[in-house]
């Protein structure tokens, strides 16, 4: 799912190609896309595009009279800059939006068709779709302590939870907490005063960094290969590769749509951390500290 660097460079793209450009015309190639009908599209056909907005993981297209356009792109929803009247992709094509320059295309990859777009008229129906996360740099030190401290999850799913945070998901939560040397299921209210600082800090810099890789990598262009993969990640998606830290070989959780990746020495003390699908195979043989990971595989090359 795209996370707040993503976003951030979204926005930042779409403002350069479309503001003050209008929308011409609106094409939905699945009728489930669009999930409000009251105002309908042609409310903003014709209209121009005043700006673009963050909230949370969602893109708001600003148009005049109080009209917005809310996009979620949810996990593998992606935006696609093209020529005027581009044909809509087959399978993965959601819509395009029309615009004098060019054509805005939405797709989106698998069979679970998650993403949205919800037409909204007035900026009090617009708050209604924030999930009110607080926004990280913004927000100061102790607002950051006292959301944290509001309710008792591990760190990954609080950071990960929309309405705790704004703009973290998967990706970033796993680069934090490598960052932070925290554990991915420790429990926020067990966390010290230190430990607090030192995950605000983080959080700042690891999105600011990304950010500015991201920007870096894009340029004057429209991002077209956004992903939440990146080769210079320290821990997201690398399991069984080397901790840039320690060298350690990075692990993972499984769970549902997603996984959690860390460095057992970095993170855990040197705690493998149970993967419940894993540890149902292999029960009593699940290796509870690096070491005997290490041993077990190291019998396995012999």
């Amino acid at each position: 799912m795209p996370e707040y660097p993503d976003i951030t460079i979204y926005i930042e793209r779409l403002d350069a190609f479309l503001k003050g450009n209008i929308l011409e015309k609106v094409r939905l190639a699945s009728p489930f896309l669009l999930r409000t009908i009251d105002p309908p599209l042609s409310a903003i056909t014709g209209s121009t595009v005043l700006g673009f907005e963050r909230m949370g993981k969602r893109i708001v297209f600003v148009f005049p009279q109080e009209h917005f356009l809310v996009l979620h792109l949810m996990i593998a929803g992606r935006l696609h800059w093209r020529e005027k009247g581009s044909k809509i992709p087959g399978k993965i094509g959601l819509a395009a939006f029309d615009f004098a320059n060019g054509s805005l295309l939405l797709t989106e990859a698998g069979t679970k068709k998650r993403a949205s777009i919800h037409l909204i008229k007035g900026n009090e129906q617009l708050q209604n779709c924030n999930p009110g996360g607080l926004e990280l740099f913004t927000a100061s030190q102790e607002d950051f302590r006292t959301r944290l401290l509001s309710e008792n999850h591990t760190l990954k799913r609080s950071l990960t939870d929309p309405r705790l945070f704004s703009g973290i998901g998967n990706a970033y939560s796993d680069e934090i907490l490598h960052r932070a040397k925290l554990s991915p299921v420790k429990l926020t209210q067990k966390l010290t005063d230190d430990q607090i600082e030192n995950l605000y800090h983080t959080i700042r810099s690891v999105l600011q960094e990304w950010t500015q890789k991201l920007r870096a990598e894009v340029g004057d262009c429209f991002p077209e290969k956004v992903t939440a993969f990146h080769d210079d990640m320290a821990v997201h998606g690398r399991f069984g590769k080397p901790c840039p830290v320690c060298g350690t070989a990075v692990q993972r959780i499984r769970y549902a749509d997603n996984e959690t990746n860390y460095c057992p020495r970095c993170q855990t003390d040197g705690k493998v951390l149970a993967d419940k699908s894993l540890s149902r195979l292999l029960k009593s043989d699940w290796p509870r500290a690096i070491e005997e990971m290490e041993a077990i595989q190291k019998s396995h090359r012999a």
